[in-house]
């Protein structure tokens, strides 16, 4: 799992039978406190939490795991937004998303 910014919308001309009206997302990897991009960008399907570009979320990157969140054992999968960040917390150190 990793907490990611959402920066833009993906599209397909097609897509998988069970990925039909979900919405793909880049998202950008991030460091939680600071905001400061943390490796590549990479794909994954809104897991049906409403997310968009500037959203801050939570990405499940397992393929087991984001097909158990999508409920399709068969889907081709690896990445999904499970949740939408609104606050994270470490130490003494907090940063809201609100």
């Amino acid at each position: 799992m990793f907490i990611a910014s959402v920066v833009g919308n993906v599209w397909g001309t097609r897509k998988h039978p069970s990925m039909e009206k979900r919405r793909l997302l880049l998202v950008q990897p991030i460091d939680p406190l600071t905001e400061r991009p943390l490796g590549d960008a990479v794909m994954a399907i809104d897991g049906g939490v409403d997310s968009g570009p500037g959203s801050v979320v939570l990405v499940v990157d397992e393929g087991n795991g984001a097909r158990q969140i999508l409920g399709d054992r068969n889907a081709p999968v690896r990445a999904v937004v499970c949740g939408i960040v609104e606050k994270v917390v470490s130490g003494r150190k907090a940063k809201s998303y609100e």
